[in-house]
C-alpha cells in the first residue's frame, strides 16, 4: 500500500515540475516583433504639371497624368459620347472618373475655357470655385505671389501675374495695362478695379519710352485670313510653337474653326492688345455663308454631333447618340435610336421620322466567323461571346450553336440584326 501511494507521490511531482518548466519558457519567450504594414495608394501622382489640351492626349498621357488605366478608358469614353472634343473645363469636370479633388489639381493646367458661351448661357453652377477676396484699396505693384494667392488666385496664377509684372519693368503703370494680364479674366477685374492705386490710363510718356525701347518687328505682314492659318502659318506672324497652337485650339474648338470677326481673334488670350493692333490691318475675313444642314437627305449612320446639335439636342442627347452607335458598328433600325438611353425622345422620334437609315455599311458576319474582338465588343454578342467562340470550335454551323446558346428570342432577334 506504501509503495502505491509513493508512485502516485512521484507522478504528482513529475506533472507539477513539468506544468512550472513549460510555463516559465512560454513566459520567458520573446514575442516576435509585428509585421511592417504598407498601405499601397489606388493611383499615383504625377511628378510635374504642365500646361495641356485634353483633346489632344492619349491613354499613355492621361495616365502620366495620374489616372488608373481604368479611370483613363472611362475619360476617353466620356470624351467619344460628348462628340470627341471636350469644349470647357466644366465638361470635362463632370467626367465621374475625374474627383472634385483630381480635377482641382490639373484645373490650372488645362488648356481650356472655363465655360462655353452656350453654358454661361444656360447659367452652370461654379460655386465650388473659389472666388476672389478684396480687403480694401490696394496697390497691385507692391503685392507678392502670396498676396495674390490670399485674394484668392491659385499659386501658379500669383506667379504669372507677378512675372507680367516683371515684363512690364516691375510695374503695371496703370489699370490699363494691368486688365491686359490675360491671367485677370473680365469678371475678376470687373471687381478689382474700383480698389486698384494706379490711374486709369497709360501715360502718354510711358507709350513713347515702351515704343522707343521696343526691338522692330521683322514680321513682313501680308493679307492673311486666320480661318486658314496652320501653325507654321501663325508662327510666321511672330507666334511661339506653343502660342501657335493655343490660338489653332481657340478657334477650332471654342469657334468651331471659324472667326467670325476680328475682334473674335482679339479674344484669344495669347495674343496682346499691341499685337491685335498689329495685325489687325491685314485680318482678312472671307465672308462665308453657313450652310443649314438638309436632314432629310442626312443619313442617321454618318450624322455628326454638331448636326445633332443643330437638330436642337443638347450635348448629353447628342453625345449618347453618336457613342451608341459607334458601339454598335451603326444602327439597323430606327428603333435602336429611340432605346438609346439619356435622350430626348419627342426630338429624337422628329429626327428619325424625318432623316433616313442607311445600313449598307454596317459589318455583318455570321456567328462561326465573326471576329472575337468584335463579338467580345458589341453590345448585343459581348455577354454571349465567350459561349459563341467555345461552340463554334465543334460546331462551325450557326444553327447548332443557336441551338447550343438557348438565348431568348428577344435577345435573339437583336443579334441577327448584325448577322449575314
Amino acid at each position: 500500500m506504501m509503495r502505491k501511494n509513493d508512485y502516485r507521490k512521484l507522478a504528482f511531482m513529475v506533472t507539477l515540475l513539468t506544468v512550472l518548466f513549460a510555463y516559465q519558457k512560454y513566459t520567458s519567450r520573446e514575442k516576435e516583433p509585428f509585421p511592417e504594414v504598407t498601405f499601397i495608394t489606388e493611383a499615383s501622382k504625377p511628378a510635374s504639371l504642365s500646361d495641356f489640351d485634353p483633346n489632344v492626349l492619349n491613354k499613355e498621357q492621361w495616365k502620366k497624368l495620374g489616372f488608373s488605366e481604368k479611370q483613363t478608358a472611362t475619360i476617353l469614353k466620356y470624351k467619344d459620347m460628348v462628340g470627341g472634343t471636350f469644349t470647357s473645363k466644366e465638361q470635362l469636370r463632370k467626367c465621374y472618373a475625374i474627383s472634385e479633388e483630381k480635377f482641382n489639381e490639373i484645373a490650372s493646367f488645362i488648356l481650356l475655357p472655363e465655360l462655353t458661351e452656350k453654358e454661361n448661357s444656360k447659367g452652370v453652377n461654379t460655386s465650388g470655385k473659389r472666388g476672389i477676396t478684396i480687403s480694401g484699396k490696394f496697390n497691385p505693384d507692391q503685392f507678392s505671389a502670396d498676396d495674390w494667392h490670399r485674394m484668392g488666385f491659385s499659386e501658379r496664377q500669383a506667379e504669372a501675374i507677378i512675372k507680367y509684372r516683371n515684363y512690364l519693368g516691375g510695374s503695371f503703370i496703370s489699370k490699363e495695362k494691368f486688365k491686359e494680364c490675360f491671367i485677370i479674366s473680365p469678371e475678376n477685374y470687373s471687381k478689382l478695379e474700383p480698389y486698384i492705386l494706379l490711374p486709369a490710363k497709360t501715360p502718354e510718356s510711358f507709350r513713347k519710352f515702351a515704343k522707343s525701347n521696343t526691338v522692330k518687328s521683322k514680321i513682313q505682314y501680308h493679307n492673311f485670313d486666320p480661318d486658314q492659318l496652320n501653325l507654321d502659318g501663325w508662327k510666321a506672324l511672330g507666334f511661339s510653337e506653343k502660342q501657335a497652337a493655343a490660338i489653332i485650339s481657340y478657334r477650332d474648338r471654342n469657334l468651331q474653326g471659324s472667326f467670325k470677326s476680328p475682334e473674335e481673334l482679339q479674344k484669344c488670350f495669347v495674343i496682346s492688345a499691341e499685337k491685335f493692333q498689329e495685325m489687325k490691318p491685314y485680318i482678312k475675313l472671307q465672308e462665308k455663308q453657313q450652310e443649314k444642314t438638309d436632314f432629310s437627305k442626312t443619313d442617321l449612320n454618318i450624322i455628326t454631333f454638331k448636326q445633332l446639335m443643330e437638330f436642337g439636342l443638347d450635348e448629353r442627347s447628342a453625345g449618347s447618340i453618336i457613342g451608341f452607335r459607334k458601339k454598335l458598328g451603326g444602327f439597323m433600325n430606327k428603333q435602336q435610336i429611340l432605346g438609346t438611353y439619356n435622350i430626348d425622345q419627342d426630338l429624337v422620334q422628329k429626327l428619325i421620322l424625318k432623316a433616313p437609315l442607311d445600313t449598307s455599311n454596317v459589318p455583318r458576319y455570321t456567328l462561326a466567323d465573326a471576329p472575337e474582338e468584335w463579338l467580345k465588343n458589341h453590345p448585343y454578342f459581348k455577354y454571349s461571346a465567350d459561349k459563341i467562340i467555345f461552340y463554334r470550335i465543334s460546331n462551325p454551323d450557326d444553327k447548332k450553336i443557336w441551338k447550343l446558346l438557348k438565348l431568348k428570342p428577344e435577345y435573339e432577334e437583336r443579334m441577327k440584326l448584325y448577322l449575314k
